[in-house]
């Protein structure tokens, strides 16, 4: 029986993982500040290694702790970039079985017990090598109280004890840890590279694979080298020898990108049969209804950001007739479309997902995307309606429309300046006027030059009831500070003249005369107001664009106007409420 035959058989991902910091790929800053730190001896107390999954934090900090304690093949080298491999230390710890090199996973081993047995050992020398290591893989996981034990430990170790994290969620470990620890981010592997790595290592294996193929599985992967090997693993295996991109779409359940870019181009194009027709199609041939949507999402903001940013289109894993009906398409769709057709398809993985059938759900959704995707965009509704003829002008006796332009600058909830000399007419209520308290204080009352600061004084009082009392039942005659006159209207309270002298002389401090008059009271407030919201519902009906849009939809009615003014107070307001819900880098999870 041959050697070959004995041996048995390895993954990839661990056949080809690397060993050293040359074999380790797409991460070249951090060699290179790992090798500059190594020659001018300054290697640091504490490392943090974080990225997504298998960008290879584990084996960075494998070959970090070989580094530390190689000791080249003739015994006698030092700390180095570049260990040999070949020495005691080095095939050890690449074996996982140095008894100096301790490695622990913090997401089974998450207690504060767990770390107190690592602060207890760091006291003793390492027993055959240079340093004593500790890698704590997915260090996020562990307790408070155990990161807190760690703390003092990992502020002063001894020289001789080193430790290495490595974490795929960095902003869970508190800021008093990373603050003792060199952090190195570890990055998504490019396409190029990845490719590269994928050919490199199937060529070793003497399997043949297709360029497409290669660029499914680098699409799948995600940046991680180690799902791309898992991936062309599987995929030779699949092959038996020669894999092609549609036997790798099988194994990966994909549909295939082509058609699925006819799907896209259908439902553009709001052609719903021919759309759906396709999707049955390729259902029929083993496509999966979520992962077809998924690829429509994919497609989609592919296409948005070939739009935005032309050059994303030179993707090596996207072959060169989807890039140039890419690009074609980034051309003629709008982002309002595009834009659009994300938020549905995200909303329809959500339905799929949890329907009982997967492609009655999907062919809604699909329904619905093409029927959207005829739907002007609002300039083209715009357009339309400038273009559409006014309606005919009233005829006589009835109403004219004003011809204000749909905008005012009122606003609907404050109170217009007072008026003074009103043309109401005599209003009586009893025989002489009503006196509820007299006193010349306008000298004292200056801060309320105004009726608009005595109503803004019962509102910061909160007195809802002698608010909305003074907005309906006064007529203002004459204000001075100090002094207020009016004629009551017919909402008016009879005691509304007292209590409203008394609620201001309890909150200021000073005695009003309130008085009420028969005649020269102008309008309420709240007459004044709704007369304002009358005025500005004119002017928005008298609209040409309102016009032809009642007159598409007669049944349509004005809900509400927002001026122009308002309307930038809610942008602003929605900016600032953004701003204060971003993110916290300094924020502990």
């Amino acid at each position: 029986m041959s050697d070959t035959a004995q041996k048995p058989y390895q993954v990839l991902a661990r056949k080809y993982r690397p060993e050293t910091f040359a074999d380790l790929v797409g991460q070249d800053a951090m060699v290179r500040t790992l090798k500059n730190a190594f020659e001018a001896d300054r290697i640091a107390q504490a490392f943090i290694m974080t990225g997504i999954r298998g960008t290879g934090k584990t084996t960075t900090a494998r070959i970090i702790a070989k580094g530390m304690n190689c000791i080249g093949p003739d015994g006698n080298g030092g700390p180095t970039t570049d260990p040999c491999g070949q020495c005691e230390h080095c095939v050890a710890i690449m074996e996982g079985r140095h008894v100096d090199v301790m490695e622990m996973d913090a997401a089974s081993r998450t207690g504060v017990g767990d770390i107190r047995e690592i602060i207890d050992s760091v006291h003793y020398r390492a027993a055959s090598a240079r340093y004593k290591i500790y890698i704590i893989d997915e260090v996020h996981m562990l307790s408070t109280s155990a990161f807190n034990a760690l703390l003092k430990t990992l502020e002063e170790p001894p020289a001789h004890v080193k430790f290495i994290f490595a974490t795929t969620e960095i902003r869970k470990v508190p800021v008093t840890v990373l603050s003792r620890c060199q952090r190195f981010d570890l990055r998504r592997i490019e396409p190029e590279v990845m490719m590269g790595l994928l050919r490199k290592i199937a060529t070793s294996e003497g399997a043949e694979i297709a360029e497409d193929a290669l660029a499914l599985i680098t699409r799948a992967a995600e940046g991680s080298a180690r799902d791309a090997t898992s991936l062309l693993d599987q995929a030779i295996s699949h092959g038996a020898g020669e894999t092609t991109a549609e036997q790798v779409r099988a194994m990966l359940g994909l549909a295939d990108r082509g058609r699925v870019m006819d799907l896209f181009d259908m439902i553009m194009k709001g052609d719903a049969a021919g759309a759906i027709s396709e999707l049955g199609a390729q259902y029929a041939d083993g496509a999966d209804p979520l992962a077809v949507l998924r690829d429509l999402a994919e497609i989609t903001h592919w296409i948005s950001v070939v739009k935005i940013t032309p050059e994303a289109a030179e993707d090596p894993t996207v072959s060169p007739d989807e890039r140039a009906r890419g690009q074609q398409m980034a051309e003629s769709l709008p982002m309002r479309v595009l834009s659009r057709t994300w938020q549905m398809l995200l909303k329809a993985l959500e339905e799929v997902a949890a329907a009982p059938n997967s492609m009655m759900a999907a062919e809604m959704a699909v329904i619905r995307l093409t029927h959207v995707a005829e739907l002007p965009s609002p300039e083209e509704l715009v357009r339309k309606l400038k273009d559409t003829p006014p309606p005919p002008a009233p005829g006589p006796g009835g109403p004219a429309p004003s011809a204000g332009s749909g905008s005012a600058t009122t606003d609907a909830r404050g109170a217009p300046a007072p008026t003074h000399n009103g043309g109401s007419g005599p209003h009586a209520r009893g025989g002489a006027p009503v006196v509820a308290v007299v006193q010349d204080v306008e000298q004292a009352l200056a801060r309320y030059p105004t009726f608009d600061h005595v109503v803004e004084l019962i509102r910061a009082n909160r007195d809802v009831k002698l608010l909305v009392e003074v907005e309906t039942g006064v007529r203002l005659a004459n204000f001075r500070p100090g002094r207020i006159e009016f004629v009551p209207a017919e909402a008016a309270p009879q005691d509304l003249a007292q209590r409203l002298g008394s609620a201001l002389q309890r909150w200021t401090g000073n005695r009003w005369a309130v008085t009420l008059v028969n005649e020269g009271g102008g309008e309420t407030i709240a007459e004044k107001r709704d007369a304002a919201e009358l005025e500005l519902k004119k002017k928005a009906e008298a609209h040409p664009l309102v016009q032809a849009v009642l007159e598409k939809f007669p049944t349509a009615r004005i809900t509400a106007i927002r001026t122009p003014e308002e309307q930038a107070a809610e942008a602003q307001a929605d900016a600032l409420a953004e701003v204060e819900d971003e993110w916290d880098p300094f924020e502990e999870d």
